[in-house]
């Protein structure tokens, strides 16, 4: 076995050349090849640069005209073809050896945790499974696609600064989710109609709102997804379109509080609304490429849980105590966390203050 193995060469060498010193020997030039065997010099020259297989027809044809039998003729081409494999096979490691430094950017326990890629510690097969799983050839190509390139808007990030790899891993995710939801046609008026209705959600329970929340945005062409929060993404949602008939709206329940995740899911609903279909937004963790369009999704998700009108004066009404917030909460059919939060947000109340007022977040796959 071992000298049979020691036959095989990974040097790839064209059973054309063989061919060339067998007619050298004969005294026999291409051209007269070519008339011999009634076939078109051009075909014959392919051969020679072993750019077109022998076939075994041509080994046959071979065979008759210059007298080497055609199975030597199709062992030759077998082991040139075999050769071609091992070196593009050797390439390929090497390839994947060059990336392997890459992986540890892309959450890849986190990644293996959830089921989208298979466990294994061997470096190039991490580097083969992210490819298959981000759908590239190499992993340094993920900053150019366009779905992904809101993650790298950051530039080189700064100490403690979000992971783009992650971020890209995230929207990933957050892509093959959308893609398993079955939607209508986007319908930008029946999104808004619904708006009332998911807001008055916000008084439910997770297991109450998920399933209602998931079905009413499909009927209105937006795919909701939930993501679990990957380490070094510091994102809480993203909005982006599957083609002109699909949004997505991903969320990562970062934090758990069920204010940030209301407020996240009107910001991108927003997006949605307000901007166009060929950008990626994603809340937290990158770089902003256009702040106006980020304020107008913020003003959109505060006013739409609380009508500025609403929210002024209940401002003007004097010091928000527990009492008044949950008053004010039920008389706009809103969680009282809500209120809560933006009052946190906006200074208005310490942070200590009121977080029993405040519905934490745990949903099973989320």
């Amino acid at each position: 076995m071992a000298i049979e193995q020691a036959l095989h060469s990974n040097l790839a060498i064209p059973p054309g050349e063989f061919l060339a010193e067998v007619i050298e020997d004969l005294g026999m030039t291409k051209a007269d090849l070519a008339n011999r065997l009634d076939r078109p010099a051009t075909k014959l020259s392919a051969i020679f640069r072993g750019k077109k297989a022998i076939t075994p027809h041509m080994a046959l044809l071979l065979e008759k005209v210059v007298g080497v039998r055609a199975h030597v003729w199709m062992g030759l081409e077998s082991e040139y073809r075999l050769a071609l494999a091992r070196q593009s096979q050797e390439a390929e490691v090497d390839r994947l050896k060059a990336e392997a430094p890459l992986v540890k950017k892309f959450c890849y326990p986190e990644l293996a945790k959830q089921g989208y890629v298979e466990d294994t510690s061997t470096r190039t097969e991490r580097v083969s499974e992210l490819q298959r799983f981000l759908g590239v050839t190499s992993l340094r190509n993920i900053k150019d696609i366009n779905r992904y390139r809101a993650a790298f808007r950051q530039g080189r990030p700064a100490k403690g600064a979000a992971s783009s790899e992650a971020l890209a891993v995230f929207l990933r995710i957050a892509e093959i989710k959308g893609r398993c939801i079955d939607c209508a046609p986007f319908n930008a008026a029946r999104l808004r109609g619904l708006l009332p209705y998911i807001r008055g959600l916000t008084t439910k329970s997770p297991k109450v709102f998920q399933p209602k929340l998931t079905k009413a945005l499909a009927g209105a062409g937006v795919a909701f997804v939930v993501c679990r929060h990957l380490p070094k993404t510091r994102a809480h949602g993203a909005a982006f379109w599957l083609g002109k008939d699909k949004a997505v709206v991903a969320t990562t329940i970062r934090g758990k509080m069920a204010d940030i995740f209301w407020f996240s899911l009107f910001h991108e609903l927003g997006h949605v609304l307000l901007h166009g279909r060929q950008k990626t937004f994603i809340e937290g963790g990158a770089a902003q490429a256009d702040k106006k369009q980020e304020r107008e999704a913020d003003a959109f998700a505060a006013n739409t849980l609380v009508p500025a009108a609403d929210w002024g004066a209940f401002l003007e009404s004097g010091r928000p105590a527990l009492a008044s917030i949950q008053r004010f909460a039920k008389q706009q059919g809103i969680a009282p966390g809500i209120v809560v939060g933006r009052l946190q947000h906006e200074k208005r109340l310490r942070p200590e203050v009121g977080n029993d007022l405040k519905q934490k977040l745990e949903w099973a796959g989320g």
